[in-house]
């Protein structure tokens, strides 16, 4: 069953006890022998192959990604200067695009009639004022509210309070008045010529203060993983090679262009000097993770195999005679630069191969073993629809989950009274949740927890600990189970594992946490004995092929009620 322990004389093996059977290989000169998910080779094989291990490492993933862009004007800063009234535009002062204007400058002139007979009825009001001031009682507040009335109508007009009081002071009516910028900025557009006639609401300019700009930059659906919102850009510009500008992200776009695939990212950036121009094409760089501190383990790019959303590595096999390799199915997360991140499948200091892969899985694949090409691809869904349940259900089931690791670990301890009454306290957990949900989420839960806590009731009462790993054993397949229909309810990854020497060779799965295996089947005897056959990551559900195995499920013992 370990074909990595290697004697030269015969004895038992030291992880299971097993008389050692004469080599099928390696002794007589061959190169390689492959037993299920694993292989062995010669040290004359593996340096043919070239066969290369690094170690699992514990690091801060960091990924480059360089992405291309145009420098655009902020649309919170674009501005449109319009005139107030109609009348025809006699003379413009501004007429090329990218003049820097600053607020009240004078930018056209405007002949209105509207406006030149308001000032004309604002002239006879001041002078009607001046003639009353010594006439009847009463007619000097008429004149007054009539001359407040003229004033009136030229401010609703855009006449400013200069003017009017100009016009009061000399008593002559203009013919044309000034349009005046309420706002700085580069003028980006002008939208009129001289002697056109205009109405109220005409664009005459496009107005931008370009103190801060946008770069326009595209993003690939496998750059998206690396990008959020508030991350720092380096841009570079060819119009300026020596100068490194730095940007925020301050918007992605939720939705994919069709036809590109990619997905608009807006970077703001500041630009006090002006020496970003709308319109100049961009090169951007941005260090993924360089803000998440957080270490995580991490496996060479050259080491994964990829069978879908799952991939598979091959995982030397310590203190073996001759140099094997185990085949281990991962969960990776995107790549970040020379590294994938790993959330679940490897433990730190483990060595993975990294290069030869191909080569080691070839050969599995040849003699029949689980290889990379006989896993299949775990995208493939189920026939039968999955159960829809809520987040509130997943965090009210989580005690389930964590009172099976715990007796879990009881057992891989040898510990008989702590296991018993851990069995004890999930059966109660278990018959006491109401968890909420739909009727046929809750309809599924009670069928699955009637189950689960009969076993575990039955477990916690028997007598000694080879009966209560028995009885583990069905408690273990319904949280199989549970985790097929409902998914991991708690936040960290869990491990299915397969030993197949549990119970005269029938061999048995059990859960447990994301870390070395522990065969609660044997405890310390063989506590190493058995292989991983997949991983369920936190809401995740777990798939019928990664707990599949050849052997036939296990049949109630005789006398067993709950």
């Amino acid at each position: 069953m370990h074909p990595q322990i290697r004697m030269s004389e015969p004895g038992s093996c030291p992880i299971c006890g097993m008389d050692l059977i004469p080599a099928a290989a390696g002794s007589d000169g061959s190169d390689h022998v492959e037993n299920r998910g694993r292989v062995s080779l010669s040290f004359r094989a593996q340096a043919l192959a070239q066969v290369k291990t690094e170690p699992v490492t514990r690091t801060e993933p960091r990924a480059e990604v360089r992405l291309l862009g145009r420098v655009d004007h902020d649309e919170t800063r674009l501005r449109t200067i319009t005139p107030w009234t109609g009348g025809r535009i006699d003379r413009l002062m501004v007429r090329v695009t990218g003049t820097r204007i600053g607020k009240s400058r004078v930018v056209a002139k405007l002949y209105s009639p509207e406006i030149y007979t308001a000032t004309r009825e604002l002239v006879l009001a001041v002078s009607q004022a001046k003639k009353l001031r010594r006439g009847l009682h009463g007619s000097l507040g008429l004149s007054a509210s009539t001359l407040e009335a003229a004033r009136t109508r030229l401010r609703l007009l855009g006449v400013s309070d200069k003017l009017i009081e100009k016009i009061e002071r000399t008593g002559k009516a203009p013919k044309h008045i000034d349009i005046r910028s309420p706002f700085r900025g580069t003028v980006l557009e002008r939208h009129v010529e001289e002697g056109q006639y205009v109405t109220p609401g005409t664009p005459l300019y496009s107005v931008a203060d370009l103190s801060e700009v946008w770069v326009q930059i595209d993003a690939y659906e496998s750059d998206l993983p690396y990008l959020h919102v508030g991350q720092e850009v380096e841009l570079t510009v060819e119009a300026i090679p020596d100068e490194v500008f730095v940007g925020k992200i301050g918007f992605i776009d939720p939705v994919i262009d069709k036809r590109n695939r990619t997905a608009r990212v807006r970077v703001e950036v500041k630009n006090r000097d002006g020496q970003l121009r709308p319109g100049m094409f961009a090169s951007a760089v941005i260090h993924a993770g360089a803000d998440e501190p957080k270490s995580q383990l991490v496996v060479a790019s050259t080491a994964p195999m990829f069978t879908g959303r799952r991939s598979v590595v091959y995982v030397e096999v310590p203190n073996a005679e001759t140099p094997t390799f185990e085949l281990r199915e991962v969960r990776l997360g995107p790549k970040a630069g020379p590294v994938y991140p790993v959330f679940a499948g490897l433990n730190e200091g483990e060595r993975v191969v990294t290069r030869g892969t191909f080569l080691l899985d070839a050969d599995l694949q040849l003699s029949g073993g689980r290889s990379m090409m006989t896993l299949g691809d775990d995208r493939e869904q189920d026939d039968e629809p999955k159960l829809k349940v809520s987040p509130a259900f997943l965090e009210t089931i989580a005690p389930v989950l964590l009172g099976y690791l715990e007796v879990q670990d009881r057992l891989a301890a040898d510990d008989l009274e702590s296991a018993r009454k851990s069995l004890e306290s999930l059966a109660k957990t278990v018959n006491e949740l109401d968890p909420p949900g739909a009727r046929a989420v809750r309809e599924a839960w009670q069928k699955t927890a009637s189950e689960l806590g009969g076993h575990a009731r039955h477990a916690a009462h028997a007598e000694t600990i080879a009966e209560v790993r028995s009885a583990f054993e069905h408690v273990s397949l319904q949280l199989e189970q549970l985790l097929t229909e409902f998914g991991n309810p708690i936040d960290e990854a869990l491990r299915v594992a397969y030993c197949p020497m549990a119970f005269d060779s029938r061999g048995a799965r059990w859960v447990q946490r994301d870390q070395a295996l522990q065969n609660p089947y044997y405890g310390a005897a063989m506590l190493r004995c058995g292989e991983f056959r997949g991983s369920v990551l936190p809401g995740e559900r777990l798939t019928v092929r990664q707990a599949g195995d050849e052997k036939p499920a296990p049949t109630a013992s005789s006398g067993h009620q709950h």
